[in-house]
């Protein structure tokens, strides 16, 4: 009877993860994306231009405080409370410009603490969104349908779609890179002319991962 060799053992392992896609055990055909910017965004409300001049008063224009990342958006001045039947948040951040629709993005934890059942949402997309009492220091108002929990996604120009082989409104696993890594499944990829490239997640996901203001991700392309 012929035994086979190490040597020849070695060989037809290496040939036969080769025909699976990886080595080393992976076996899966994986590889990563070069890695980009991953920010976690905390509470904040978007309002329009009536519901500010409702919370801050007549003619009231929001007062930046610093921009954000991406181009034409900044953290306010300003601060409103969030009241619920069981619950309230004070100190909420105002994100500007004004938009078209009240939307207010918590996290899960902060949904629990206000006694509501988040939805899990794109920013936009007000689908099954929870009502919420909103107080400023000139008045007050009942935002209906504002309240999601945004949904883990990467901004991208299409110039940065192209490279990582990714298209709008496609959703994608993540590999976070931080002290305790973890991979996010089911993110979406937001492609437009004037965004820059970064990931945002939210509060829960970052207290989840470790993340800090070091962190990176890495789109993961399996075969």
């Amino acid at each position: 009877m012929n035994y086979l060799s190490e040597n020849d053992i070695r060989n037809i392992v290496t040939n036969v993860l080769e025909k699976q896609g990886g080595q080393n055990g992976s076996g899966c055909g994986q590889t990563e994306s070069p890695a980009f910017p991953v920010e976690v965004s905390a509470r904040h409300v978007h309002l329009t231009t009536e519901a500010s001049e409702i919370l801050f008063g007549a003619g009231y224009t929001l007062h930046k405080k610093k921009d954000l990342s991406q181009p034409g958006e900044f953290l306010s001045e300003e601060r409103v409370k969030l009241v619920t039947p069981k619950g309230e948040i004070d100190r909420v951040a105002v994100l500007g410009p004004v938009r078209k629709a009240i939307q207010v993005e918590l996290s899960v934890t902060d949904c629990r603490t206000l006694g509501l059942k988040p939805r899990v949402n794109l920013s936009g997309d007000l689908t099954g969104a929870a009502d919420v009492l909103l107080i400023g220091p000139a008045g007050y108002l009942m935002a209906k349908g504002s309240v999601i929990v945004a949904k883990a996604h990467i901004h991208m120009t299409p110039a940065d779609a192209r490279r990582y082989g990714a298209k709008d409104g496609e959703s994608v696993s993540v590999a976070l890179h931080t002290a305790r890594p973890v991979t996010l499944d089911g993110v979406s990829v937001r492609v437009k002319d004037n965004f820059a490239l970064a990931m945002h997640i939210d509060f829960d996901e970052a207290n989840a991962s470790l993340a800090d203001a070091s962190a990176t991700g890495t789109i993961i392309k399996r075969g």
